[in-house]
């Protein structure tokens, strides 16, 4: 069966124009797949037609860095840091992500699932339909294996696109505190290739930081990663300037992601490795950050930035990808065709993914529709409720 979907804008987010946009449009769907687009006026006949009324459509959404799946939430945190303590002391003192493994090894995997779909309503209200989904709060090999399979779940069960980040170097669990190397080697070693086995791992990530694991560590488990054959990511100097972008280049990683503190160095290193510059506009505004990333650098230097809510109990408890979007550019002054494209084919890059991202014939009908009058407006309200439908694989979601 063929769908018509017409009297319609399509931002393609590919072509030449601004947003590759295409104004009183047709998309043709056909087996899940787009199998045209272009003006109505030349639009192929087909078995079923849905007038949009002169909506945008878009590109499905793509969240390219969330930790969906936890147990918990850390708004005493959020207390204490709008008292003047910082992320850095939280954590040394036992809370911040420690915090959300005790949580979270305490839920079985329904109660993760239940409270993930609470705030994949909002992505999903939001234009998503694709997510990317991590462990990390686990921290064992059961919890972390526990987490992955809920991410899975969420994948075939609820209407979005799953892929799934093993991030096992989030942080050192609590009983092995005095032993990190234990720990490292489990997490390498023991866990990551369970995981692997079980098919529950589509890429591999990390957390580099001094507060969390050295460019060292990282190095081992991304060699792992390399002989399983999966791509990796890298949280990369959020905090400080450790050399993460340079390493996240060094093993052609798909995305270094955060990079407030990024100098030119890694800048250059991330384009001559086609690495993703994934911004977290959200984390930005909870730590009250002053320090934003060097988007002129980036953009002089050719490096691609995808933009993403870092969805987190912690640092990021953003469950609105609009909202990410008039974030990264009312903090970073990204251009509303630059967050778009962050969210759309930029994001998609920055999860390995080709099918989707764009609206052109041959991808996957993943589609965003939008009571609105012009694309810009997805960038500038916020809280404003835009989203008039979601297709995913051509089917309303």
């Amino acid at each position: 069966m063929t769908r018509l979907l017409t009297d319609c804008h399509v931002a393609t987010m590919a072509g030449e124009t601004a947003y590759g946009a295409i104004e009183d449009a047709a998309i043709l769907i056909e087996d899940g797949r787009i199998a045209w687009v272009g003006p109505r006026a030349e639009a192929p006949a087909a078995d079923v037609v849905e007038r949009l009324d002169g909506r945008w459509v878009t590109p499905g959404l793509i969240d390219c860095h969330t930790h969906l799946v936890f147990g918990g939430d850390r708004s005493g945190e959020f207390e204490q840091r709008l008292g003047g303590a910082t992320y850095e002391e939280i954590a040394r003192a036992g809370g911040g992500i420690v915090s959300s493994v005790k949580a979270t090894r305490a839920a079985s995997e329904d109660e993760l699932y239940a409270s993930a779909l609470t705030r994949l309503d909002g992505l999903k209200s939001t234009g998503v339909t694709t997510v990317e989904i991590k462990s990390g709060y686990g921290l064992d090999r059961d919890s972390e294996l526990a987490m992955l399979r809920v991410a899975r779940r969420i994948g075939r069960e609820a209407g979005v696109r799953v892929r799934t980040s093993y991030l096992g170097l989030h942080a050192v669990p609590p009983e092995l505190k005095a032993d990190r190397g234990a720990y490292v080697d489990l997490a390498i070693d023991r866990i990551l290739p369970d995981a692997h086995a079980e098919g529950l791992v589509d890429m591999v990530d990390a957390y580099c930081e001094p507060i969390a694991f050295t460019t060292d560590e990282v190095s081992r488990l991304f060699e792992k990663a390399r002989a399983l054959g999966l791509p990796v990511k890298l949280h990369a100097d959020q905090l400080s300037d450790g050399g993460g972008a340079a390493l996240a280049a060094r093993y052609g990683a798909l995305s270094a992601d955060h990079v407030e503190h990024t100098t030119e160095a890694g800048v250059t290193a991330m384009a001559e490795a086609g690495v993703v510059a994934v911004l977290l506009p959200g984390a930005f505004l909870m730590l009250r950050d002053t320090t934003p990333p060097p988007i002129a650098l980036f953009r002089q230097h050719g490096v691609r930035m995808a933009v993403a809510t870092d969805c987190n109990p912690g640092t990021s408890p953003v469950a609105s990808m609009t909202a990410a979007l008039n974030l990264a550019c009312v903090q970073f002054r990204l251009t509303p065709e630059e967050a778009l494209a962050g969210a759309t084919q930029v994001a998609a890059k920055a999860l390995g993914l080709t099918e989707v991202g764009t609206i052109e014939a041959g991808k996957t009908a993943d589609l965003a529709v939008w009571d609105i009058s012009r694309p810009a407006e997805l960038c500038y309200w916020l809280g404003k409720p835009l989203l008039h439908a979601r297709y995913v694989s051509g089917e309303l979601a």
